[in-house]
């Protein structure tokens, strides 16, 4: 696992990494030496709080506003791909809408199959109809796209962006007058 994958955030998914890690436990414990590699379980554990955690933090922030409207800034599990296997951000997406928040979601590459898999969820054609109409933006996926966004260009009337992949420029994103939530780092309130 290369540096790019350890940064705080949603946590790792796809179809490769969360599925060895619990193939190599089961068979760990099939061959008696389970206990030995017990840790994989919390590995496994702490990935999914990891979700949890950014589905929390949209929720709170949505139920501060009366709309209660998220945009989801990339569902794929990794930038410059469309695979949802395992996505985080779908993942938190899916609940989000499935627990009453209205839920605009964009995705450079994943359009298409997530609107396979998740029918009801209202996936955007481009990231400024996604935005337009959003109380608070997550973004999902470390996609160029969102690293380069000019917050202050945005037309939006959200306050509150959730960096889940610590991939913005945070002080830029304060300066235009967000709250900016980078999961690991402190929060940037907006000044009253």
């Amino acid at each position: 696992i290369g540096r790019r994958f350890l940064n705080s955030g949603l946590g790792f998914g796809g179809g490769c990494l969360p599925k060895d890690i619990r193939a190599f436990q089961a068979r760990a414990t099939e061959v008696g030496a389970g206990e030995s590699l017990r840790f994989l379980e919390e590995v496994d554990r702490v990935n999914l709080r990891r979700r949890e955690r950014g589905y929390d933090l949209a929720a709170r922030e949505a139920d501060a506003t009366s709309t209660k409207r998220v945009a989801v800034l990339g569902l794929s599990f990794k930038p410059n791909s469309d695979d949802v296997r395992d996505s985080a951000p779908l993942d938190i997406a899916a609940r989000l809408h499935a627990t009453g928040y209205s839920v605009t979601a964009y995705d450079p590459k994943a359009r298409e199959t997530a609107r396979r898999l998740h029918p009801g969820l209202d996936v955007r054609d481009s990231l400024a109809d996604t935005v337009a109409q959003a109380d608070v933006i997550l973004i999902g996926t470390e996609w160029n796209e969102f690293r380069e966004l000019d917050p202050s260009a945005l037309e939006t009337p959200a306050t509150v962006v959730i960096d889940g992949r610590n991939t913005l420029d945070r002080e830029r994103w304060h300066a235009a007058g967000f709250k900016v939530i980078s999961l690991g780092r402190r929060t940037l309130e907006v000044d009253a």
